[in-house]
């Protein structure tokens, strides 16, 4: 493993955790300022979430010379894991249950996605 790679896919997650962090934002204003009910969260956390591991697969993949839907899968595999530490240390009622499995699924489905894109766009 090469260390730009990992470098890749440390600035892949890091930007994903930025597009996460606008998105939500934005979310929370649109809710706060409107009308807007929260009925809508599930849908707005999966969507945010299978395009932030997109955008972190794919640059995962960028500087890889194969397998760029392993990198992509990496980095959307980082991405939840990160984000599950951080619902233990904030949410202490956290458990793993079917959400969990799902968010993870999108997860590694997006990065894999981004992370073939990536390799495929840079040839």
């Amino acid at each position: 493993m090469e260390r730009t790679q990992v470098k890749h896919l440390v600035i892949g997650v890091l930007i994903a955790y930025a597009i996460t962090c606008i998105a939500f934002l934005g979310y929370a204003m649109l809710i706060t300022y409107t009308n807007m009910s929260e009925d809508s969260l599930p849908i707005v956390v999966a969507v945010t979430t299978f395009l932030s591991v997109l955008v972190a697969g794919f640059d995962a993949a960028k500087g890889a010379k194969t397998k760029g839907w392993l990198w992509g899968m990496a980095a959307g595999g980082v991405y939840v894991l990160v984000m599950a530490i951080i619902m233990v240390i904030l949410l202490p009622g956290f458990a793993i249950d079917g959400r969990t499995f799902t968010t993870t699924a999108i997860g590694i489905a997006g990065g894999a996605l981004g992370g073939m894109i990536g390799i495929n766009i840079r040839k």
